[in-house]
This record gives C-alpha cells, sequence and structure tokens, in this order.
C-alpha cells in the first residue's frame, strides 16, 4: 500500500476549497451537532420514565428510513458516483430526502466524498482515521475522533467544488436543491410533527414526534454515516484489494442502507449496490432494482462476478 500510495498524485491547492466564515461554519457545525444530543438526552428521559408511546416509534421510522434513503440513494450512490441515470423528479426527490437528513447541501457533500475517494487513506483524504495520527491505541482513538466527527471542524481540507463537482455545479436539479437546502431540512423537521399531530389528535403528540422524527432520527443517522468513514476504515473486513483500508462491517450495514459495505464499494464506486457477496443485504441496491423495473431509472452499474474476482483478496 505504501508503495501505491507514493506513485499516486499528490493534493494540491486547488483539491481543497477555503471555508467562506469559519468561525461561522464552526457554530453552525457545533449547534446541528450538539441540538439533536440534547433531544436524545431528553428522549432518553422519556423512554426512562416510560413515557415513550409507539406512535413515536412510528414517527422515528418513517422519518430515519427516508433520509437515510436520500443519503444513500440520492446523495452518494447517483449524485456522487452516477451509479445509475434517472428522470428529474426522482433526482429531486432523492436530493430533498438526503437534504433533510442535515448532513449538508448536496454539492458539498459529493465534492468532500469525491475528494475522500481521491485520495483515501492518504494526504488529502477530509476524513481518514489513519493520516497523521500514528499507531498505538490512543493514536487509534485520535483518528477514529477526527475521522467519525472531528473532520467537520477542520477548515482545510475540504472538497473544492469547482474540481471535485463541476457536473453538479451544471446541473439545475442539483443546483436547486443545493441552494433549497435550508427549506428541505425544515420539512424535515415539520414532518414528524404533524405526523405526530395526525397520530394521537394532539400538539403534544407533536411534539414527542418532532422529538423521535427530528433530535433522534438526526443523531442515530448522522451517526450511521460518520461510523462509514471513522469505524470502516479500521474494523471489518476486507474482500478486496483496493489499496487503501476500507472494510466491511456486517452489523453496520442495515442501519446505513448497505452503505457499511465500505469495502466492496472502494473496490468498484460506481457499483450501485454495495452489498456484492451472498448475505451481503443492501437495501438500497434492492430499492434502485425496484425503481429500474418501472422505468423510474436506468443505466444502473453494476459488476460482473469476474471483474469482481481480479480484486479479490
Amino acid at each position: 500500500m505504501a508503495e501505491t500510495a507514493a506513485a499516486l498524485p499528490a493534493p494540491t491547492s486547488a483539491d481543497s476549497e477555503p471555508v467562506g466564515s469559519p468561525v461561522l461554519d464552526t457554530v453552525l457545525t457545533t449547534f446541528v451537532t450538539l441540538v439533536p444530543v440534547v433531544g436524545l438526552v431528553a428522549a432518553g428521559w422519556q423512554l426512562w420514565g416510560g413515557a415513550l408511546n409507539w406512535h413515536d416509534l412510528v414517527v422515528l421510522v418513517a422519518t430515519y428510513i427516508p433520509a437515510g434513503l436520500g443519503i444513500s440513494i440520492g446523495y452518494h450512490r447517483l449524485y456522487t458516483h452516477r451509479a445509475f441515470k434517472a428522470n428529474p423528479i426522482v433526482r429531486g426527490v432523492v436530493g430533498a430526502l438526503g437534504s433533510a437528513a442535515l448532513e449538508g447541501p448536496v454539492i458539498s457533500w459529493v465534492a468532500n466524498h469525491r475528494k475522500h475517494h481521491a485520495f483515501a487513506d492518504r494526504h488529502g483524504d477530509p476524513h481518514s482515521p489513519h493520516v497523521d495520527h500514528g499507531g498505538g491505541l490512543l493514536n487509534t482513538l485520535r483518528g477514529l475522533g477526527h475521522a467519525h466527527m472531528g473532520w467537520l471542524f477542520s477548515h482545510t481540507q475540504r472538497g473544492a467544488k469547482a474540481r471535485y463537482a463541476p457536473d453538479l455545479l451544471k446541473d439545475p436539479v442539483a443546483r436547486f436543491i443545493d441552494r433549497t437546502w435550508v427549506l428541505w431540512v425544515a420539512l424535515g423537521l415539520a414532518f414528524p410533527f404533524g405526523l405526530g399531530v395526525a397520530l394521537t389528535g394532539t400538539i403534544a403528540g407533536g411534539l414527542t414526534g418532532l422529538l423521535w422524527g427530528g433530535a433522534v432520527r438526526i443523531v442515530l443517522l448522522h451517526h450511521a454515516t460518520y461510523s462509514i468513514n471513522s469505524l470502516c476504515h479500521v474494523f471489518g473486513r476486507r474482500r478486496f484489494d483496493t489499496g487503501d483500508e476500507s472494510r466491511n462491517l456486517a452489523w453496520l450495514a442495515p442501519l446505513s442502507f448497505g452503505e457499511a459495505w465500505h469495502n466492496n464499494h472502494h473496490a468498484f464506486p460506481q457499483s450501485a449496490a454495495h452489498g456484492l457477496g451472498r448475505g451481503e443485504f443492501d437495501l438500497s441496491a434492492v430499492i434502485i432494482r425496484g425503481l429500474e423495473r418501472t422505468g423510474l431509472v436506468w443505466d444502473v452499474v453494476r459488476i460482473p462476478a469476474e471483474r469482481q474476482l481480479t480484486k479479490a483478496v
């Protein structure tokens, strides 16, 4: 791996995009990170006190799944890796659902992720747990912390949109979803409130729906996504030789809608399916296949078994 990395190009200033206002970015990131955690604490208190109701869990599931699929199918497989093609309505819907996950506007998300692939676990990777952290338990924990959340507070390694997402800068659907990100976040919070009211007929039910379908859903989905960057580059199985430290983490796959088959993904980034082996369930791939059968998506990228064998370890 060291010899391969040495032969690869090093990052330049053109690969990174400076943050316009580092202080404001830090404040907003802190707010988005901590406020849902406060909600999670409140949800824990509700659960401990026996006040948790069935409708709160319904709201949680009804919000976690669409937002998670928006990240997995929309932000990641469609917009980042172009694993399939879709009509403007489908592209807009999955982009809006991904935006509701509160992980940032789509074009920035894509630029950061494409930069991650360009420099995976090398200098230039925005969130590698291995670069500049050294060996040993303490340094491994530091690296995991950086890859999981610490990189969100760094203003020097963000992917340059002009370099890593020029296609989306020219795409009217992507630009619209990106510009209206706050609207989709707001609707993603209004929906669990409205669903809570509809299920209970009370404002109190709406507020607990907002707690579970807003704060708790955001925390759970954030950390499922963050764990791909951190845990899936340290723990798990490597089926393919990828030249980096990506790994498959089976227990995380259901929570991340198939994203945790991460070594598979790094081996074949454009594959619409990340679960490539028997028993590697990938809900996102199942849904993409279903959309393909209806004609809503097409040109779905699949990796033949013989090509997979060329990278197998």
